[in-house]
Protein backbone atom coordinates (compact mmCIF):
# COMPACT_ATOMS: atom_id res chain seq x y z
CA UNK A 1 0.00 0.00 0.00
CA UNK A 2 0.79 3.59 -0.57
CA UNK A 3 0.14 6.32 1.54
CA UNK A 4 -1.15 9.73 0.09
CA UNK A 5 2.63 11.74 0.37
CA UNK A 6 3.77 9.04 -1.77
CA UNK A 7 1.43 9.00 -4.17
CA UNK A 8 1.84 12.96 -4.39
CA UNK A 9 5.57 12.37 -5.30
CA UNK A 10 4.28 9.57 -7.35
CA UNK A 11 1.89 12.16 -9.99
CA UNK A 12 3.82 15.46 -8.76
CA UNK A 13 0.07 16.78 -7.23
CA UNK A 14 -0.36 18.09 -4.27
CA UNK A 15 -2.30 16.57 -1.49
CA UNK A 16 -5.73 17.87 -1.69
CA UNK A 17 -5.95 16.20 -5.37
CA UNK A 18 -4.89 12.80 -4.17
CA UNK A 19 -7.84 13.43 -1.76
CA UNK A 20 -10.19 14.35 -4.12
CA UNK A 21 -8.96 11.83 -6.78
CA UNK A 22 -9.59 9.32 -3.98
CA UNK A 23 -13.43 10.36 -3.44
CA UNK A 24 -14.26 10.88 -6.91
CA UNK A 25 -12.99 7.07 -7.54
CA UNK A 26 -10.80 8.17 -10.29
CA UNK A 27 -7.38 6.63 -8.38
CA UNK A 28 -7.05 2.63 -7.04
CA UNK A 29 -7.88 3.60 -3.56
CA UNK A 30 -9.27 2.37 0.12
CA UNK A 31 -10.10 3.77 3.57
CA UNK A 32 -7.95 2.55 5.97
CA UNK A 33 -10.04 4.48 9.64
CA UNK A 34 -9.74 7.87 8.24
CA UNK A 35 -6.34 7.22 6.05
CA UNK A 36 -6.75 6.53 2.13
CA UNK A 37 -4.07 4.23 0.78
CA UNK A 38 -3.56 3.22 -2.58
CA UNK A 39 -3.08 -0.43 -3.76
CA UNK A 40 0.88 -0.45 -5.46
CA UNK A 41 -0.37 -3.26 -8.25
CA UNK A 42 -3.62 -1.44 -9.36
CA UNK A 43 -1.50 2.08 -9.15
CA UNK A 44 0.09 0.43 -11.93
CA UNK A 45 -2.27 -0.36 -13.46
CA UNK A 46 -4.02 2.74 -13.20
CA UNK A 47 -0.88 4.77 -14.71
CA UNK A 48 -0.55 2.50 -17.72
CA UNK A 49 -4.01 3.00 -18.43
CA UNK A 50 -3.58 7.03 -18.23
CA UNK A 51 -0.82 6.44 -20.48
CA UNK A 52 1.41 8.32 -17.75
CA UNK A 53 5.29 7.72 -17.45
CA UNK A 54 6.25 5.53 -13.87
CA UNK A 55 8.58 7.17 -12.25
CA UNK A 56 11.22 5.20 -10.28
CA UNK A 57 10.29 6.09 -6.99
CA UNK A 58 7.92 4.66 -5.22
CA UNK A 59 8.81 1.25 -6.78
CA UNK A 60 6.09 0.03 -8.56
CA UNK A 61 6.94 -2.76 -10.26
CA UNK A 62 5.14 -3.15 -14.23
CA UNK A 63 2.60 -6.10 -14.52
CA UNK A 64 4.07 -9.21 -16.93
CA UNK A 65 0.59 -9.43 -18.16
CA UNK A 66 -1.29 -7.92 -20.80
CA UNK A 67 -1.69 -3.76 -20.17
CA UNK A 68 -4.27 -2.06 -21.34
CA UNK A 69 -4.42 -0.46 -24.15
CA UNK A 70 -3.78 3.45 -25.17
CA UNK A 71 -6.13 3.79 -28.25
CA UNK A 72 -8.45 6.40 -27.72
CA UNK A 73 -11.51 3.76 -28.32
CA UNK A 74 -10.06 1.80 -24.82
CA UNK A 75 -9.62 5.02 -23.42
CA UNK A 76 -13.21 5.82 -24.01
CA UNK A 77 -14.29 2.56 -22.46
CA UNK A 78 -11.90 2.60 -19.49
CA UNK A 79 -13.16 5.94 -18.40
CA UNK A 80 -16.66 4.36 -18.11
CA UNK A 81 -16.29 2.94 -14.83
CA UNK A 82 -13.81 2.76 -11.72
CA UNK A 83 -10.45 0.61 -13.21
CA UNK A 84 -9.57 -0.68 -9.53
CA UNK A 85 -13.39 -1.79 -8.64
CA UNK A 86 -13.49 -3.72 -11.82
CA UNK A 87 -10.05 -5.27 -11.33
CA UNK A 88 -10.56 -6.62 -7.80
CA UNK A 89 -14.28 -8.03 -9.03
CA UNK A 90 -12.30 -9.69 -11.92
CA UNK A 91 -9.18 -10.81 -9.78
CA UNK A 92 -11.71 -12.45 -7.80
CA UNK A 93 -13.45 -14.68 -9.86
CA UNK A 94 -10.78 -15.25 -12.12
CA UNK A 95 -9.73 -17.32 -8.53
CA UNK A 96 -13.04 -18.09 -7.68
CA UNK A 97 -13.40 -19.76 -11.13
CA UNK A 98 -10.12 -21.74 -12.08
CA UNK A 99 -9.80 -19.35 -15.22
CA UNK A 100 -8.04 -16.18 -17.04
CA UNK A 101 -10.44 -13.74 -17.10
CA UNK A 102 -9.94 -9.85 -19.16
CA UNK A 103 -11.88 -7.31 -19.81
CA UNK A 104 -11.93 -5.44 -23.13
CA UNK A 105 -13.47 -2.89 -25.24
CA UNK A 106 -15.55 -4.05 -27.94
CA UNK A 107 -12.53 -3.71 -30.30
CA UNK A 108 -10.96 -6.64 -28.09
CA UNK A 109 -8.40 -3.91 -26.57
CA UNK A 110 -7.59 -5.02 -23.23
CA UNK A 111 -9.03 -2.45 -20.46
CA UNK A 112 -7.91 -4.47 -17.44
CA UNK A 113 -4.87 -6.70 -16.92
CA UNK A 114 -5.55 -10.21 -17.24
CA UNK A 115 -6.23 -11.68 -14.37
CA UNK A 116 -5.00 -15.50 -13.22
CA UNK A 117 -3.07 -15.99 -16.69
CA UNK A 118 -2.31 -19.72 -16.95
CA UNK A 119 1.71 -20.16 -17.55
CA UNK A 120 0.73 -21.02 -21.11
CA UNK A 121 -0.20 -17.18 -21.62
CA UNK A 122 2.41 -15.67 -19.91
CA UNK A 123 4.62 -17.79 -21.26
CA UNK A 124 4.10 -15.60 -24.71
CA UNK A 125 2.82 -12.84 -22.75
CA UNK A 126 6.43 -10.65 -23.04
CA UNK A 127 6.07 -11.06 -27.32
CA UNK A 128 4.49 -7.90 -28.54
CA UNK A 129 3.13 -10.11 -31.58
CA UNK A 130 2.23 -12.99 -29.72
CA UNK A 131 -0.10 -10.73 -27.73
CA UNK A 132 -1.73 -9.46 -30.41
CA UNK A 133 -2.74 -12.59 -31.94
CA UNK A 134 -4.86 -13.07 -28.67
CA UNK A 135 -6.53 -9.21 -28.96
CA UNK A 136 -6.87 -9.90 -32.90
CA UNK A 137 -9.15 -12.93 -31.65
CA UNK A 138 -10.38 -11.12 -29.03
CA UNK A 139 -11.43 -8.39 -31.64
CA UNK A 140 -12.53 -11.31 -33.99
CA UNK A 141 -14.83 -12.75 -31.25
CA UNK A 142 -16.89 -9.07 -30.45
CA UNK A 143 -18.89 -9.86 -33.91
CA UNK A 144 -19.87 -13.24 -34.09
CA UNK A 145 -23.21 -13.60 -34.02
CA UNK A 146 -23.77 -15.73 -30.96
CA UNK A 147 -24.86 -13.10 -28.05
CA UNK A 148 -24.93 -15.95 -25.47
CA UNK A 149 -21.55 -17.09 -24.16
CA UNK A 150 -19.85 -20.31 -25.26
CA UNK A 151 -16.51 -21.92 -25.65
CA UNK A 152 -14.54 -21.63 -29.13
CA UNK A 153 -11.19 -22.84 -29.50
CA UNK A 154 -8.17 -20.17 -29.37
CA UNK A 155 -5.12 -19.81 -31.45
CA UNK A 156 -3.18 -20.75 -28.20
CA UNK A 157 -3.36 -24.08 -29.31
CA UNK A 158 -6.61 -24.57 -29.36
CA UNK A 159 -7.30 -23.31 -25.78
CA UNK A 160 -11.03 -23.01 -25.04
CA UNK A 161 -12.01 -19.39 -24.65
CA UNK A 162 -15.73 -17.51 -24.46
CA UNK A 163 -16.87 -13.92 -24.19
CA UNK A 164 -19.79 -12.26 -22.52
CA UNK A 165 -20.89 -8.61 -23.91
CA UNK A 166 -21.56 -5.89 -21.73
CA UNK A 167 -24.43 -4.04 -22.73
CA UNK A 168 -24.07 0.47 -21.90
CA UNK A 169 -27.35 1.69 -22.15
CA UNK A 170 -28.68 0.07 -25.81
CA UNK A 171 -25.11 -0.04 -27.16
CA UNK A 172 -22.72 -3.45 -26.70
CA UNK A 173 -19.18 -1.36 -25.75
CA UNK A 174 -17.22 -4.10 -24.05
CA UNK A 175 -17.01 -7.66 -23.26
CA UNK A 176 -15.68 -10.22 -20.41
CA UNK A 177 -13.62 -12.90 -21.79
CA UNK A 178 -12.73 -16.33 -19.95
CA UNK A 179 -10.21 -18.76 -21.02
CA UNK A 180 -7.15 -20.71 -20.75
CA UNK A 181 -9.06 -23.82 -20.75
CA UNK A 182 -7.64 -27.40 -21.86
CA UNK A 183 -9.88 -28.95 -24.34
CA UNK A 184 -10.95 -32.70 -23.99
CA UNK A 185 -7.99 -33.80 -26.78
CA UNK A 186 -4.99 -31.88 -24.81
CA UNK A 187 -1.82 -31.64 -24.48
CA UNK A 188 -1.55 -31.33 -28.93
CA UNK A 189 0.95 -33.43 -30.77
CA UNK A 190 4.12 -32.08 -31.67
CA UNK A 191 3.57 -30.83 -35.12
CA UNK A 192 0.73 -28.78 -33.11
CA UNK A 193 3.06 -27.06 -30.87
CA UNK A 194 5.52 -26.17 -33.93
CA UNK A 195 2.38 -24.82 -35.77
CA UNK A 196 1.63 -22.73 -32.11
CA UNK A 197 5.03 -21.12 -32.00
CA UNK A 198 5.44 -20.24 -35.33
CA UNK A 199 2.18 -18.47 -35.66
CA UNK A 200 2.85 -16.55 -32.19
CA UNK A 201 6.53 -15.90 -33.54
CA UNK A 202 7.82 -17.82 -30.64
CA UNK A 203 10.51 -20.57 -29.48
CA UNK A 204 8.73 -23.89 -29.91
CA UNK A 205 10.86 -24.78 -26.55
CA UNK A 206 8.86 -22.24 -24.62
CA UNK A 207 5.50 -23.70 -25.66
CA UNK A 208 6.92 -27.10 -25.24
CA UNK A 209 7.95 -26.35 -21.73
CA UNK A 210 4.51 -24.60 -20.19
CA UNK A 211 2.08 -26.57 -22.65
CA UNK A 212 0.68 -28.57 -19.65
CA UNK A 213 0.68 -24.89 -17.63
CA UNK A 214 -2.93 -24.71 -18.32
CA UNK A 215 -6.62 -24.86 -16.37
CA UNK A 216 -8.70 -28.58 -16.54
CA UNK A 217 -11.88 -28.16 -15.89
CA UNK A 218 -14.81 -30.92 -16.65
CA UNK A 219 -17.52 -30.87 -18.21
CA UNK A 220 -19.70 -29.11 -15.16
CA UNK A 221 -17.15 -27.22 -14.18
CA UNK A 222 -17.25 -25.47 -17.76
CA UNK A 223 -20.87 -24.86 -17.76
CA UNK A 224 -20.86 -23.54 -14.05
CA UNK A 225 -18.30 -20.97 -15.95
CA UNK A 226 -20.32 -19.85 -19.06
CA UNK A 227 -23.37 -19.74 -16.67
CA UNK A 228 -21.46 -16.58 -14.74
CA UNK A 229 -19.67 -15.08 -17.20
CA UNK A 230 -22.80 -13.31 -18.94
CA UNK A 231 -23.81 -12.20 -15.43
CA UNK A 232 -20.12 -11.20 -14.88
CA UNK A 233 -20.47 -8.45 -17.71
CA UNK A 234 -23.69 -7.42 -16.28
CA UNK A 235 -21.87 -6.41 -13.07
CA UNK A 236 -19.62 -4.29 -15.10
CA UNK A 237 -22.55 -3.08 -17.26
CA UNK A 238 -24.07 -2.09 -13.42
CA UNK A 239 -21.21 -0.60 -12.26
CA UNK A 240 -21.10 1.67 -15.85
CA UNK A 241 -24.60 2.61 -14.99
CA UNK A 242 -23.98 3.36 -11.16
CA UNK A 243 -20.95 6.02 -12.40
CA UNK A 244 -22.57 7.82 -15.21
CA UNK A 245 -25.81 8.80 -13.25
CA UNK A 246 -23.42 9.58 -10.07
CA UNK A 247 -21.49 11.73 -12.52
CA UNK A 248 -24.08 12.92 -13.70
CA UNK A 249 -25.90 14.12 -10.76
CA UNK A 250 -22.15 15.76 -9.42
CA UNK A 251 -22.33 17.54 -12.82
CA UNK A 252 -25.48 18.96 -12.03
CA UNK A 253 -24.95 20.16 -8.54
CA UNK A 254 -21.78 21.72 -9.41
CA UNK A 255 -24.01 23.42 -11.73
CA UNK A 256 -26.01 25.05 -9.51
CA UNK A 257 -23.27 25.22 -7.17
CA UNK A 258 -21.85 28.50 -9.79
Amino acid sequence: MLTSKEMTELLHVDRSTIYRMAESGKLPAVKVGKQWRFPKTQVNNWLQSQGLAEPAQPDVQPAVQIQPASTPQNGEFSNLFPLHCVQLIQDTFADALGVMMVVTDINGQPATRVSNPCGLFEAISDQPQAVQKCVDQWHDMAHTLDLEPKFSPSHLGGLLCARAMIRVGTELQGMVFVGGIAPQAWPPSEEAVQAVAAEFGVNPQIIGTHINDVFYLDQDEQAHVLSLVQRIANIVAYIIDERTSLMSKLDTIAQLAR
